[in-house]
């Protein structure tokens, strides 16, 4: 019996068999159809975007959050790569996260790690509408290993540059000159070991010496800061016996002030009466001598004067 086959309906049933598994694969990638509502966020990145392509996985702590949605030139600054992102709403993205480029295994796939984000920091939004929160992107790994390599091979090669200009002709020829003159007094103090030897020695035996001496003089001079002590406190004995004796100079020359100054008018006073009693004395004395009775009978009567009659 021969079967007939309908290749119509081979063929149909072909085509939406493929149609069906092409929309599965394309709703499994998607992630639930793209039924989780998302949030857009956007990073600029100076360095390059090699190996990481659209739809690239966004990961927070090794979780996929969501997936890469555009890659572009920043129209405002051509040294920069825009990113758009995708990302689960509810994810934890706040204002101090970074975005980081990394690649995965030894493949080369690269994605876009967040990092940071502490509990207490408020969430990463758009600060008005039609705005699109950017988060700050942090150099990866690769680029901070050849930022450090560029600057230690730049060293180097200063380093280099340096080392040639320092070793030139001239700067060689005198190094030769120097290890020449090295080489010739090396071997003059070769010759010379007894001589230095006996330097050596002596001077070992002058620093005994010197120790000896020392040890000899430390009572001496013992003896003189015991003296200088003593002398110290005589000065300091003397200083106060030279402010007593002149504070008893002081009071002594007070009270010869005061004396003179109470004696010095009776002693005039008795001086004055002493020459008074004198001149009394000395008349008393010349009249005695002209007229010795007049101690009995008194002063004579003055005589008259020219046209003066005597008084009975």
């Amino acid at each position: 019996m021969d079967d007939k086959v309908n290749y119509t309906l081979v063929g149909a049933f072909v085509l939406v068999l493929g149609a069906v598994l092409v929309a599965a694969v394309l709703w499994l990638a998607a992630g639930l159809g793209g039924r989780e509502p998302v949030d857009r966020y956007q990073a600029f990145i100076e360095e390059s975007v090699a190996g990481l392509n659209l739809d690239a996985p966004v990961k927070l702590l090794g979780v996929d959050v969501g997936k890469v949605s555009a890659i572009q030139i920043d129209p405002n600054n051509s040294q920069q790569v825009r990113l758009d992102f995708l990302i689960v709403r509810g994810t934890p993205v706040k204002r101090d996260s970074v975005a980081v480029l990394k690649t995965q295994g030894l493949t080369g796939i690269a994605y876009v790690e967040l990092s940071g984000g502490s509990a207490a920091a408020p969430a990463l939004v758009a600060v008005s509408d039609g705005v699109v929160p950017t988060i700050p992107f942090k150099p990866s790994l690769s680029a901070r290993l050849e930022n450090v390599l560029t600057n230690v091979l730049a060293n180097i090669d200063r380093v280099s540059n340096n080392l040639n200009a320092v070793f030139d002709a001239d700067n060689r020829a005198a190094l030769k000159s120097m290890l020449a003159d090295t080489a010739v007094l090396a071997r003059t103090l070769a010759g010379q070991q007894g001589a230095l030897r006996a330097g050596i020695t002596d001077a070992a035996r002058t620093a005994q010496l010197v120790a000896q001496a020392g040890e000899q003089l430390a009572p001496t001079l013992e003896r003189i800061a015991a003296s200088a002590v003593a002398v110290e406190r005589m000065a300091t004995a003397a200083g106060a016996a030279s402010m007593q004796a002149g504070r008893a100079a002081d009071a002594a020359a007070s009270g010869v002030q005061q004396l003179g100054a109470d004696i010095l008018p009776e002693l005039a006073r008795l001086m004055a009466e002493l020459s008074q009693l004198s001149a009394s004395v000395r008349l008393l004395s010349e009249q005695t001598a002209g007229s010795p009775n007049s101690l009995l009978v008194g002063r004579p009567a003055p005589r008259p004067g020219p046209g003066e009659s005597a008084r009975p």
